[in-house]
């Protein structure tokens, strides 16, 4: 399938929506195939509960502050020329991440993957959107996404099988071949290729230093907001947040096009339910994986194929519902999936030490099916509502809100288990606070899901 272009330079949409798949895959397969090996992780490394949860909330925190300033140097610079060298990136880290001796080293070594996943997530998208045109637009989106779910999902899957028969470093292992893969087809099927729609405007160097100091604040301060360090970094990052928005209002060529939120109610309130309901679900991987383990007493690879089965229906209805939101609003298709995960959520709300393995599974599966009707329609309101020349910054808006409801989850996650466990590692006399902790943990994602749900609705 190919298109007529600028310059008779000719496009393979189909070969692009396969390389931005591939990478779509492997960056969020990143951040969740861990989950499933930090109890072996924690027992290896002698790692207590708080210093276990940064393996995974530094990934997504390095991440987040890195995807708007990119999203902008990709507009201006090139999405290939970038998108190539995140994947670089992400595989050298996931190498180095494979041989780390402690765990300081390797919540480093995820600090540098969430760098190159930055790159990564804010132009993939973009490049989708840029070579499809709107009435192929939301089946394109809805194959996308269903790749990154299932990486976010089927990788507790792929996890807990490598953990299991082949250690934790073979998670990292995997990426490094998968890695050259995608650069290869870069240069194979991409070389003529390049979108820089903003070529020749400037940088906003103040800007996206004030945006990245904003969110290593707010999230690092959100991390420890039971100390007082922790409070003073949350209302010092809101008074930079504050600072952001009045610079970018006034400067020519900003890093982020604040005037989108305030102008633009559809792409607004979009942004919105996805950082609301990421928080919500992203607590869902991380938290099931430590239940079925320490307090169901499941192996790694029972864990993941028990995960799996939100992947399944995910895989199945996201493709059908992003093709129904070229003919249908997308905006009342998103609403209805997020009406639907608020009672996959509200099941895990109800868990307790003797709940029923089927009843995990019926949750994952409604779970599933919300997401799967959510996700590409979200999306795709989102990338519908602006103009082209913001298909960079609004790819990396959608990829930071997706980011930071990751990192706030994991944030509202270590506070809790600041409050109910402490710095201890996990241990038997502990497991009825860990238990604790989950069902305080997921009755806030059922809060936050409703939240979503009003915040989809008031796009209209």
């Amino acid at each position: 399938m190919e298109t007529q272009i600028s310059k008779d330079k000719k496009i393979n949409k189909t070969a692009i929506l396969l390389i931005a798949t591939l990478a779509s895959f492997l960056t969020p397969f990143m951040g969740t195939s861990i989950n499933i090996a930090l109890p072996i992780i924690a027992q290896e490394l002698a790692v207590n509960a708080i210093l276990l949860s940064w393996i995974t909330t530094a990934f997504f925190l390095t991440s987040a502050m890195f995807a708007i300033p990119f999203g902008r140097i990709a507009d201006i610079y090139g999405m290939k020329k970038i998108f190539t060298y995140g994947i670089l990136i992400l595989t050298i880290a996931s190498f180095l991440a494979a041989i780390s001796p402690s765990a300081e080293l390797l919540i480093i070594t995820r600090i540098i993957q969430g760098i190159g996943s930055a790159m990564i997530f804010v132009t993939g998208l973009a490049i989708i959107t840029s070579v499809f045109p709107p009435q192929e637009r939301g089946k394109a989106i809805g194959i996308n996404i269903t790749a990154v779910y299932v990486g976010l999902v089927l990788g507790p899957v792929l996890g807990g099988f490598l953990t299991q028969y082949t250690g934790w470093r073979s998670i990292f292992y995997l990426i490094v071949p998968l890695g050259l893969l995608v650069i290869a087809l870069v240069f194979w099927k991409m070389k003529e290729n390049e979108w820089a729609v903003c070529k020749g405007e400037k940088i906003d160097y103040w800007g996206s230093l004030l945006y990245v100091l904003m969110l290593a604040l707010i999230l690092i301060g959100f991390s420890n907001i039971t100390g007082t360090l922790g409070m003073l970094m949350v209302i010092l990052g809101i008074l930079v947040f504050i600072g952001f928005v009045m610079w970018e209002l006034r400067v020519e060529d900003p890093v982020l096009e604040v005037r989108l939120f305030f102008k633009n109610r559809r792409f607004a309130f979009s942004n919105l339910a996805t950082l609301i309901s990421y928080m919500g679900l992203f607590a869902v991987g991380f938290l099931l994986s430590l239940y079925l383990q320490f307090i169901k007493g499941f192996d790694p690879n029972v864990t993941g194929l028990i995960l799996v089965v939100q992947t399944v229906f995910m895989v199945i209805i996201s493709p059908i519902v992003g093709k129904l939101s070229d003919k249908f609003d997308p905006g009342k298709l998103a609403s209805l999936g997020m009406g639907i995960i608020t009672i996959g959520l509200l099941i895990f709300a109800l868990i307790t030490a003797e709940t029923s393995v089927y009843f995990i599974i019926l949750g994952l599966a409604i779970l599933g099916i919300g997401i799967g009707i959510f996700s590409a329609p979200n999306t795709h309101a989102i990338m519908g509502s602006v103009e082209r020349k913001y298909f960079g910054v609004a790819s990396a808006t959608v990829s930071t809100m997706r980011l930071l409801g990751q990192t706030f989850g994991m944030g509202l996650i270590l506070v809790i288990f600041a409050v109910y466990i402490g710095a201890v590692q996990f241990n038997p006399q502990n497991y009825p606070a860990l238990l604790t902790s989950i069902q305080v943990a997921f009755f806030i994602s059922v809060i936050l899901s409703i939240i979503a749900t009003f915040a989809s609705l008031a796009r209209k």
